[in-house]
């Protein structure tokens, strides 16, 4: 086929154009006129489009494309005059003849002989179509369609080889076929991982067999050179070659068409390469699917250009679902400005953990002092001198710090603060790093007190002359003494003692111990872990007790009043055990009844509990759950995923320690039932047979970063595998309050007021003085995660989200991580699968439900930057949960667009 442009004096009188109503059914797939309906677009002026249909005969057929405004007119009235109602083409009964016998051999030779007139115009008008929709797609590609579509047939990528430099890439596969390969041969097995695809070894076997079957050679084997050969085609940059390669993946006996077995064939490939094992189970279903868009007059197979036309498109096919695009920022502000903002953005970020640090510190600076110089002026310096001075200055910046470092700990007292202005002053989400402040502090001065005592002090005594230690002889009974005889009074051994369980529980507190990420051999390996953590944590209540003793046996000090110890820890001590002893009545007020327990993929079991009477919760905090069978001892957290409207209490608990897989046993495990796990003791939600469960305690609601969702106008939630717990609490919060504004706008026919509808604008005009609604009017929701079946943990929650979310305030955005990114030839076919199927059933084949999934990591520059175009002048409450390692982009990120944009960007992290 031929195309040429001419000028409106062309000698062809034939014309043909698309009308915009169709009078007969479409004759194509319901996707593909997206694609094929643009053609007037590309008719400029008066130009005239020549196509030339070469036949098997050698005889041509023409046509030309005239412009919108003539064509459409030309193509009726050619249509009425020949008396059909083709609306495709305009075309002679000649040409039609011509194309009728050029493709006889498609009827059977009883259909060719006893068909009727009708019948051979509508087998016409379907050639025709299909050979209306090839020649169209061949002229509607244009370079920068096909560079689009270039991208979506990435085989070898950074993310491939991690690498983009070609010449690098090739030392790199050449270094590993030198490894590989056995007597100079690389077998087909090796041949994925030789260049990179070693995590999808079947699918580089596909592309090795495409590749050979070119070479019109059947072999398990290549050389160095039929390697690099291999190389150079599958890394070329043009978009024919790597769309050969694709189509010869499914070509399997290389006829130059692909059945419906082929593409489920390539569907398995690709479903395999992304580790997706539900999608190769409905690979057939699949496969029906992309013939039914593809193949719509049923010849059992799909051609080169046809998947072109499918890549070609693929913008189109993605747009449907494709979340809202980003908006480009226009930041005019001079250099001067942003540095200006910058600072001011930080100091707004920090001013609460700055006062709080500054004033601690400035504390410990001032009671160093004011002991260092106090015992400056005793007698009993001239003994010890700067030494004395040194270990007393310590000591009392443990004795504050020993009584600090239990209020960030106590979970009631900071539940409490947090609804109260309290909130305003001070950072409450911080309150476990502030912990670990003090502890680094104590340690600090553990070391410098202790080590100066028994390096500095006690020797000085024992040397000291007897003239000297007549000045402080009053506080030895009068006899000097040895240093054997220093380290066993009271003083010295309780703070040995406490250095000793000190060392113990920091040391086992720390992440690399705490986390398991220490191995070492049995029956050492107890000592890491939640676990030791927990238990040696509880050897601090012994260190205060003996704090208690040291600080009443002290050296050189008689006066009780002056023994200060006491003064310090009692009042925080005091709020700890009465903290402690609350939980334990309040947990044993709410032994809760278990309704229903599910097993779900990844490592995931619910439990859906009865609400306890009295019990109150906000969206986003946590509770504390205890099980006696297990241990009567240990208390572990989990964020709620029920609302506060529900009539029932949800959590969902991943089993990554001892203590939840024990839990997850002893809840769902029967060994008298033949049941399947999660069915064994539990039916439907509230008919449960409780006989034999064993008591689970509940300690909360526990105050979270999240439950101050409603004091910002937009939310960004950030949600990374099971870190996505507190966040549907939130949606389904947001949820149950759309439903209640629905039912009064229902039942009162008073509109809205001021205030309320203009929560639904932004502006930055606050002139006007009036209190701004507190009412979350939008949420973007980004849950990341790595294994699709997590999507079946909140099924029901997107789902009804999708349903009831009539005022589209809440935007849900999952990520698969184990996916290859849109892009990569290994997830083309499953993209493309992905969009006719949400179009046809409305359904995404991977999550299941009408939130579509995307692959691998978001951008997130691009989606803080979506949030702020749409959202200016207003406050963007960030809220993450997950691993640290995301944590520091998403901070970055909310302070740079807070400086840069008027979207102020309020970041709140939350670990698990």
């Amino acid at each position: 086929m031929r195309t040429s442009s001419f000028g409106s004096s062309s000698k062809y009188s034939r014309s043909f154009d698309l009308p915009e109503v169709q009078r007969e059914p479409p004759l194509y797939g319901a996707m593909l006129p997206v694609y094929l309906n643009d053609l007037r677009r590309n008719v400029n002026g008066d130009e005239m489009v020549e196509v030339t249909l070469e036949l098997d005969d050698n005889s041509v057929v023409l046509y030309s494309v005239a412009p919108a405004a003539t064509a459409s007119q030309n193509a009726v009235a050619s249509a009425e005059d020949e008396g059909t109602s083709n609306g495709f083409l305009a075309r002679s009964t000649s040409a039609a003849s011509r194309l009728r016998r050029m493709f006889s051999w498609r009827r059977t030779p009883s259909a060719r002989t006893s068909t009727s007139d009708a019948e051979d115009q509508h087998q016409a008008a379907v050639v025709s179509a299909r050979e209306l929709m090839k020649m169209k797609a061949k002229m509607m590609r244009t370079k920068s369609s096909a560079q689009r579509a270039l991208g979506g047939l990435r085989f070898i990528s950074k993310n491939t080889c991690g690498e983009s430099d070609p010449n690098l890439l090739w030392k790199q596969v050449e270094a590993r076929f030198e490894v590989l390969a056995k007597d100079g041969l690389l077998s087909r097995q090796d041949f994925g991982e030789c260049i990179g695809m070693g995590d999808s070894k079947e699918f580089a076997v596909g592309v090795f067999d495409a590749l050979a079957r070119r070479r019109w050679q059947k072999t398990n084997r290549i050389t160095k050179a039929e390697l690099h050969d291999f190389w150079l085609q599958i890394s070329d940059n043009s978009f024919d070659a790597r769309l050969q390669i694709f189509f010869d993946m499914a070509d399997i006996n290389g006829d130059g068409k692909i059945t419906r077995d082929e593409v489920q064939e390539l569907i398995m490939l690709s479903a395999s390469a992304n580790k997706l094992c539900n999608l190769k189970e409905r690979a057939k279903d699949y496969a029906s699917l992309i013939m039914e868009e593809l193949d719509p007059d049923h010849l059992g197979y799909i051609e080169l250009w046809q998947l072109e036309a499918l890549l070609l498109q693929r913008d189109n096919y993605m747009n449907y679902s494709r979340p809202l695009s980003t908006a480009s920022v226009g930041w005019s502000q001079n250099l001067s400005s942003v540095v200006v903002n910058k600072i001011g953005s930080l100091l707004l970020d920090n001013w609460q953990r700055g006062w709080i640090l500054v004033l601690w510190v400035l504390a410990m600076i001032g009671l160093f002092a004011w002991k260092f110089f106090q015992y400056r002026q005793k007698a009993a310096f001239q003994i010890m001198g700067y030494c004395l001075t040194t270990a007393k200055g310590a000591a009392e910046t443990l004795k504050l710090n020993m009584a600090l470092i239990l209020l960030p700990v106590c979970r009631n007292i900071l539940t409490w603060l947090r609804s109260t202005r309290a909130r305003v002053l001070f950072p409450f989400d911080d309150n476990i790093n502030f912990h670990k402040v003090i502890a680094f502090a104590i340690a600090i001065g553990v070391m410098v007190h202790a080590g100066v005592h028994l390096s500095c002090d006690f020797p000085r005594i024992v040397r000291s002359s007897p003239e000297k230690f007549e000045l402080i002889a009053a506080d030895f009974n009068g006899e000097k003494p040895t240093y054997t005889s220093l380290l066993t009074t009271v003083a010295a051994t309780t703070g040995i003692g406490m250095v000793v369980l000190m060392i113990i529980a920091f040391t086992l507190a720390m992440r690399s111990f705490r986390r398991n990420g220490v191995k070492l051999p049995p029956p050492l390996n107890r000592l890491t872990g939640f676990n030791a953590f927990w238990y040696s944590h509880h050897l601090l209540g012994l260190v205060y007790v003996l704090l208690l003793i040291h600080g009443t046996f002290l050296f050189l000090v008689h006066q009780w009043y002056k023994k200060t110890t006491w003064m310090y820890i009692s009042v925080p001590l005091l709020l700890y055990i009465a903290e402690r002893s609350l939980r334990t009545r309040r947990s044993e007020h709410y032994a809760v009844k278990i309704l229903k327990v599910c097993v779900l993929p990844g490592g995931v079991f619910s439990m859906v509990m009865a609400k306890p009477n009295g019990f109150k919760y906000k969206s986003g905090q946590y509770i504390f759950l205890q099980c006696p069978a297990i241990s009567s001892f240990e208390w572990h957290p989990f964020s709620l995923t029920s609302a506060p409207g529900d009539n029932y209490l949800s959590v969902h608990i991943r089993t990554v320690g001892d203590w939840t897989q024990e839990l997850k046993r002893v809840f769902t495990e029967d060994n008298s039932s033949t049941c399947v796990i999660g069915r064994a003791k539990f039916g439907a939600l509230g008919n449960v047979n409780q006989t034999g469960l064993p008591k689970l305690l509940v300690d909360g609601p526990y105050g979270a970063p999240a439950q101050d969702y409603q004091n910002y106008d937009v939310l960004l939630l950030v949600g990374l595998g099971i870190g996505a717990t507190p966040f549907i609490s939130i949606l389904k919060d947001l949820l149950n309050n759309t439903r209640s504004d629905d039912q009064m706008d229902s039942n009162t026919e008073t509109s809205r007021s001021d205030d309320s509808s203009n929560s639904f604008t932004s502006s930055c005009d606050t002139s006007s003085g009036k209190k701004k609604s507190q009412k979350t009017r939008r949420a973007y929701f980004y849950w990341v995660t790595r294994e699709p079946g997590s999507f079946e943990w909140f099924k029901g929650v997107m789902n009804e989200v999708a349903e009831m979310d009539h005022k589209d305030q809440i935007e849900m955005h999952n990520y698969l991580t184990s996916v290859y990114e849109e892009g990569d030839a290994r997830s083309t076919l499953i993209t493309m699968v992905q969009a006719l199927n949400h179009a046809k059933h409305g359904v995404d084949i991977l999550s299941g439900t009408r939130v579509r999934t995307h692959f691998a990591r978001p951008n997130w520059k691009e989606v803080f930057n979506k949030v702020a175009a749409k959202h200016p002048c207003s406050t963007v409450g960030v809220f993450y949960c997950g691993l640290p390692i995301l944590a520091k982009e998403l901070k970055k990120l909310s302070q740079e667009l807070t400086y840069k944009t008027s979207t102020r960007f309020e970041f709140h992290k939350e670990y698990f």
